[in-house]
C-alpha cells in the first residue's frame, strides 16, 4: 500500500510491531563473520545448510535449543563448534536496536497511543533481549512465538494477539520486514506494512495518522 492510498483509509487504532529486523538488529552473521573470518562463502554455506533459518524457526516455535543443537551435532559432527556457538554465543548475534524505529515507537507511546508486538523468538533467548532493551517495556503487550507454540503468519498466533489485546484487524496496522508475514497478515484482514527502511516506515505510519513526527525531528 502506498501513502496516498493509506490516507484514504480510516485512521488505525493500534500498531502491532514485529521486533527482529524492525526494532532489533538480530542477524546470525554478526556472530559468524568473526568465527569464519575471511571465509564469507563458508559462512553463507554453513547458514544455508547447517544452522538454517528453518532450523532456527523450530526454536522460535518452542523447541528447546538443547534439542536443536544436539540434532545438528549428530548430523554435522564436523561443525560441532560452530553449531554450539549458535546458542552459547547467541547474544553476539544482536548488534543493537534500530534507533530511528525505536524513536518512532517512543513518539507513539509519548502521545498516549497503544502499541503491541508479535515476534517469532525463542522463549529461551527472548528474556536476554528483554533485559538488554528497556524500550520493550513501552509495549502494552508482546506475543512471543516460543511461548505460544505458533509462528507467524499463522492464524493461531495472530489470534492470540487479537484475543489477548482486544485488537480489531481492520483497524490494526501490522509492521513486519518479512514479505510472507506481511501477506499473511493481509489475508487475515490486517492493515499491514511491509517494512523496508525507517524512512518508509515513518511515511506509512504518518499517512495512517500516527504521531511519528517529521523526517528531521530528533
Amino acid at each position: 500500500m502506498n501513502a496516498a492510498s493509506a490516507r484514504a483509509k480510516p485512521q488505525t487504532s493500534a500498531v502491532l510491531f514485529d521486533l527482529g529486523g524492525v526494532l532489533i538488529d538480530w542477524n546470525p552473521r554478526h556472530l559468524y563473520r568473526g568465527l569464519f573470518g575471511d571465509d564469507r562463502d563458508g559462512m553463507e554455506e554453513f547458514l544455508a545448510t547447517v544452522c538454517t533459518p528453518a532450523w532456527n524457526l523450530e526454536q522460535d516455535r518452542g523447541r528447546p535449543f538443547s534439542e536443536g543443537i544436539a540434532l545438528l551435532c549428530r548430523r554435522f559432527p564436523q561443525h560441532r563448534e560452530m553449531i554450539t556457538a549458535f546458542r552459547e554465543r547467541w547474544e553476539e548475534m544482536v548488534a543493537g536496536d534500530i534507533p530511528d524505529n525505536v524513536a518512532l515507537l517512543r513518539r507513539i507511546t509519548d502521545a498516549g497511543r497503544g502499541v503491541f508486538a508479535i515476534t517469532d523468538w525463542s522463549a529461551e533467548t527472548f528474556p536476554l533481549v528483554r533485559r538488554r532493551f528497556p524500550f520493550l517495556d513501552l509495549f502494552d503487550g508482546i506475543v512471543v512465538s516460543g511461548e505460544e507454540g505458533f509462528l507467524k503468519p499463522s492464524a493461531e498466533i495472530f489470534g492470540v494477539a487479537r484475543t489477548r489485546f482486544g485488537l480489531d484487524p481492520a483497524t490494526t496496522t501490522f509492521v513486519d520486514d518479512s514479505r510472507e508475514n506481511y501477506h499473511g497478515a493481509r489475508r487475515l484482514g490486517y492493515d499491514a506494512i511491509h517494512y523496508k527502511n525507517p524512512g518508509q516506515l515513518r511515511e506509512e505510519l504518518a499517512a495512517r495518522g500516527w504521531p511519528v513526527g517529521g523526517p528531521d525531528d530528533g
